[in-house]
């Protein structure tokens, strides 16, 4: 048996090979044309992009006609070059640095000499082509942007890389693809697929017709349409209401985990990355290092959560059943929680229970339920850990698995966190109380922020949060139809929700109520470090609010974070009613309030840290400045509900 084993598999095996070879050389005769690239010009027919439309169809992104000039290197015969510099304004040292890229990528494949014509540059150069042996004009379709608004939701085109060019075989040099946001993320869908056809020529490299008559030609398939589950005009004022701030604002419908609106400023006019200047603007933008536009605050700024970190720290002590509704701690603005040790608090003091330590923001409260919930355990690690389980099944610490290309994981501290920070062991609930206010080791991005009161809102479920609404022709990745279950028994958010619907009645954002939509909320003041020339230095305060509305089937869940805008009910309060309102009303009643965040400014506030100012012409604009406007000194002045804000 195993004399005949060995022979028989020694055939096979030549048999197979012999037959893989007669199929490659006579009937596949593909790997042929490869070959016989010398004698073939390959010109492809790049279709356009699918256009993006917002959740009620508002078109956002259209195409425009572009025109690149493309050379062989190899086909160039006795050009003028004075004459083709100045018909393209360009030098001939570019001229010479361009040929030289176009030779290292391919002697014999074409690449983009200069990309991005306009309708009038394309008509000049096509008068004269005939001239110039080696260029021909590719047709290609550009961006064209509807909207000013929403630059990071769309991303932006860019040239395939040498490295992209190395790695996926169907980008050649000078190919577009995008980059960022929607662009990047559903490139395939968005970008179709290109034709290419094959044009055979002579020993005298001239253009005799298709190869093989047209075998291997393929039609150019255009790019599929999409559906962002973006509202266009919440996004739109969103922005507007940011507009001399920093921060992010992301918005989500509860029921499904659409994003409703995610801003971040600064932004810029998304249209500035279209044509001959994108590259010029993109670096302008990209060593912006005072403002950081590209830089998406709304998924990739990790701060401190501040006192909406509270709900999370409730419900987990009710569900560890540490406490009850009815659990009562005394306030005496302020607890110690160890020796020498004294936590501040700015409400009113006094016995506090779960829903009036919710709507006053009480850190005695919150503070010594925290620590309940870790005591509850012989060892601190072990009841870390289970607190931290807790806070991952509402999306800390995690990436949240959305549809877009960037974002980062925030902070859910678990029992390895602290022995880093303490090696020789001995650390106790009291070591970590920091964590029970949003403060500690604890970090969330806007988007987290906006998932967790999502989950609140639906009782302890949410859905992965998406951008994408419809694709034509295609079914929404069956991820985002998921239900994701807290480990929060669905019984105890009705007591939070209680008490976050009395912070707009009875608590910190009572002036900040719109009347006929009943929201729950709460706001946040957050802590903010920063290392300037080595040192670790206090910087003004996080402004942040986050809520949902209306109270029972819940429409909208948002978080908006003000970077150095001081406490919660002075700037992200009032941004976060009014976004709700512009949701739910589709109009805004409290003009008083849209003024004040329209025309007010943070840029003093930045100025103090930077010495500089946010003037920049690739910036969202302002609105002129209304006459009458309230002085900003006066803003300054804190009234008795923001006076109880921690």
């Amino acid at each position: 048996m195993r004399k005949v084993l060995l022979p028989t598999i020694i055939i096979i095996g030549t048999l197979l090979l012999v037959l893989r070879l007669f199929y490659l050389q006579i009937v596949d005769d593909s790997f042929k044309l490869k070959s016989d690239n010398n004698a073939i010009k390959i010109q492809y027919d790049y279709p356009e992009r699918g256009y993006i439309y917002d959740r009620n169809g508002e078109l956002l992104v259209a195409n425009q006609p572009s025109y690149d000039i493309m050379v062989i290197p190899r086909d160039m015969k006795n050009i003028d070059t004075l004459e083709f510099c100045q018909l393209l304004n360009i030098t001939k040292d570019d001229f010479i640095k361009i040929i030289a890229k176009a030779k290292v990528y391919s002697p014999r494949l074409p690449s983009v000499f200069l990309p991005q014509l306009n309708k009038l540059e394309f008509a000049a150069f096509q008068e004269k082509i005939r001239k110039f042996e080696g260029f021909y004009i590719q047709k290609r379709s550009l961006r064209d942007y509807q909207v000013k608004f929403g630059a990071n939701v769309f991303g932006f085109i860019t040239q395939a890389n040498e490295k992209t060019v190395a790695k996926n075989p169907y980008y050649n040099s000078g190919d577009l693809l995008g980059k960022q946001g929607v662009e990047e993320s559903y490139e395939t869908t968005l970008r179709g697929i290109k034709g290419v056809k094959y044009i055979q020529k002579d020993k005298y490299n001239r253009e005799i017709g298709s190869y093989k008559e047209g075998k291997y030609d393929t039609i150019a398939v255009q790019g599929k349409d999409i559906h962002l589950t973006i509202d266009a005009e919440l996004q739109k004022y969103g922005e507007e209401l940011m507009v001399n701030k920093r921060g992010g604002i992301v918005a989500i419908e509860p029921r499904t985990g659409e994003i409703l609106a995610l801003v971040t400023a600064p932004s810029y006019d998304p249209a500035i990355l279209v044509g001959r200047q994108r590259s010029k603007n993109y670096t302008k933008l990209y060593h912006d290092s005072i403002a950081k536009p590209l830089y998406d605050r709304g998924l990739l700024a990790e701060y401190p959560p501040g006192s909406p970190f509270k709900i999370l720290t409730g419900l987990i002590a009710l569900q560890e059943q540490v406490i009850d509704e009815n659990t009562t701690v005394y306030c005496r603005h302020g607890f110690s929680y160890a020796r020498g040790r004294f936590m501040k608090c700015h409400c009113h003091g006094g016995a506090q229970q779960l829903h009036r330590g919710i709507y006053e923001s009480c850190n005695a409260y919150f503070g010594t339920v925290y620590m309940k919930t870790i005591n509850k355990y012989v060892r601190p690690a072990d009841g870390v850990d289970v607190w931290s389980r807790h806070l991952k099944s509402f999306g800390l610490g995690e990436f949240m698995g959305y549809d877009l290309p960037t974002g980062r994981r925030g902070k859910a501290p678990t029992s390895k966190t602290y022995k880093k920070i303490y090696p020789n062991g001995g650390w106790r609930s009291t070591a970590i109380v920091s964590n029970a206010i949003g403060q500690g080791e604890v970090l969330m991005t806007p988007i987290q922020l906006a998932n967790m009161m999502a989950a609140v809102s639906n009782h302890g479920f949410y859905y992965t949060p998406h951008i994408i609404k419809s694709i034509k022709g295609e079914v929404i990745d069956k991820k985002y139809r998921t239900k994701h279950v807290t480990t929060v028994d669905r019984k105890y958010f009705q007591p939070m929700i209680d008490g976050l619907f009395d912070v707009y009645n009875l608590g910190t954002a009572h002036a900040l109520q719109v009347e006929g939509i009943e929201i729950c909320g709460k706001t946040g003041t957050a802590e903010n470090f920063a290392k300037i020339n080595g040192k670790r230095v206090k910087l003004q305060d996080h402004s942040i609010f986050v809520a949902f509305a209306p109270r029972n089937n819940p429409k909208i869940a948002i978080a908006v974070l003000v970077e150095n805008g001081y406490w919660g009910a002075r700037w992200a309060g009032p941004i976060t009613s009014l976004m709700i309102e512009k949701y739910i009303k589709k109009k805004i009643t409290r003009v008083d309030l849209e003024k004040r965040m329209l025309e007010g400014s943070l840029q003093g506030e930045y100025a103090k840290y930077t010495g500089k100012k946010e003037v920049d012409s690739l910036l969202l604009k302002p609105k002129p400045v209304i006459p009458g406007a309230p002085d900003e000194k006066l803003k300054d002045a804190k009234t008795p509900e923001e006076a109880t804000e921690n």
